[in-house]
């Protein structure tokens, strides 16, 4: 994944913009299991790519048969989730599968460092993406790449992240979108 910001939308209207943007990949937070079918469309009539977060989609649950469903059934991009068993099952699937992870405290964190010996996930989400120093830290730990997310809030967030070592950064801020493709007019696939 080559695409240093990742739009996030939580609703359609902030969708709709990312459909018109110059990004390539996207990010679908919090959806009803009734518009994933529109969405995906939508998406591939547009020429794009969606990571979809398993866990904040209303109206089923985040377990395997679930994972195994949307992959078959919407053949998205990639899966984001903080479960073990959604990491595994997109892994099977050939769907980028990428863990989220909470910095909160240094027992969070190292239970995270045990989950991900577990599932070796193709990404890393770690959340606040704003905390430079542990994105670092946990780079070198695990070796996995590494997406900033939660709390980016201005450019130099993204810059710090990028700095630390993030491959990209998770952002649902139009302003940010709109402000690092007008910085990086390149920025499409």
């Amino acid at each position: 994944m080559n695409q240093v910001i990742l739009p996030a939308s939580s609703n359609m209207k902030d969708f709709e913009a990312f459909l018109e943007s110059p990004y390539e990949i996207g990010v679908f937070l919090e959806l009803h299991i009734a518009r994933l079918k529109n969405v995906s469309a939508m998406a591939k009539q547009h020429g794009k790519k969606m990571l979809y977060h398993v866990d904040m989609i209303r109206g089923i649950k985040s377990d395997d048969a679930a994972t195994e469903f949307i992959c078959q059934e919407y053949k998205p991009y990639g899966l984001i989730s903080t479960k073990a068993n959604v990491i595994l099952k997109a892994k099977q699937k050939g769907v980028l599968a990428i863990q989220r992870i909470f910095l909160i405290d240094s027992h969070a964190l190292e239970k995270s460092y045990q989950l991900l010996e577990k599932t070796r996930p193709d990404y890393i989400e770690v959340l606040p993406g704003a905390m430079p120093d542990l994105i670092a830290e946990v780079i070198e730990k695990v070796n996995i790449p590494v997406l900033a997310g939660g709390f980016i809030r201005t450019p130099a967030d993204i810059e710090n992240a990028v700095k630390a070592g993030a491959h990209g950064v998770t952002t649902s801020k139009k302003d940010l979108w709109n402000h690092f493709a007008k910085e990086h007019p390149g920025i499409q696939k």
